[in-house]
């Protein structure tokens, strides 16, 4: 009976972790979704983080442009001047395609308010182009125009700045 009651025992045993078989697998499945969603989770903040990066190098980039523009305004009117001030419109075309994606990258990786403070920071370089444009075009206030556009440019990155701040210390 000795045996028996040993062995019964192990078949009790036995029985009670065969019940918690399931639990164990059920914590385990539980674990691993909580890993892959924080997995998840810190990919996007990276991606985001980089997103929000590449726009404000962009940004400040595009501000060295104009700067190196404003110089060339300050000069007296001449072919010379404007031949410089059309090859540096052609390079503000091509910073500007650069902000573009840089803003619908952000657009993409969220959330709203990034989004939102982004595209304003894009739409914030227009005022450049067109005073530029006028500029070549002889409106004798082109330059007035171009300086004007300074404020609200920075203004706008530091709307954007605090916008992806907000997100990125959010997620």
């Amino acid at each position: 009976m000795d045996s028996g009651d040993r062995g019964g025992d192990r078949w009790h045993g036995g029985a009670r972790q065969l019940g918690h078989q399931p639990r164990q697998r059920a914590a385990a499945r539980i674990q691993a979704e909580t890993a892959a969603r924080s997995q998840r989770a810190e990919r996007l903040r990276e991606s985001r983080r980089t997103a929000y990066l590449d726009l404000i190098e962009q940004t400040h980039r595009m501000g060295e442009l104009f700067w190196e523009i404003s110089t060339v305004l300050r000069l007296p009117r001449s072919e010379s001047r404007a031949s410089t001030l059309g090859e540096l419109q052609d390079r503000e075309v091509a910073e500007y395609a650069r902000i573009r994606r840089c803003a619908r990258v952000v657009e993409l990786e969220g959330p709203q308010s990034a989004a939102a403070a982004a595209l304003a920071l894009q739409k914030a370089t227009r005022p450049f182009y067109t005073a530029l444009g006028a500029d070549l075009a002889g409106d004798p206030d082109g330059q007035d125009s171009f300086d004007a556009a300074y404020r609200p440019y920075w203004k706008a990155l530091e709307e954007f700045v605090d916008a992806a701040r907000d997100a990125h210390q959010t997620d």
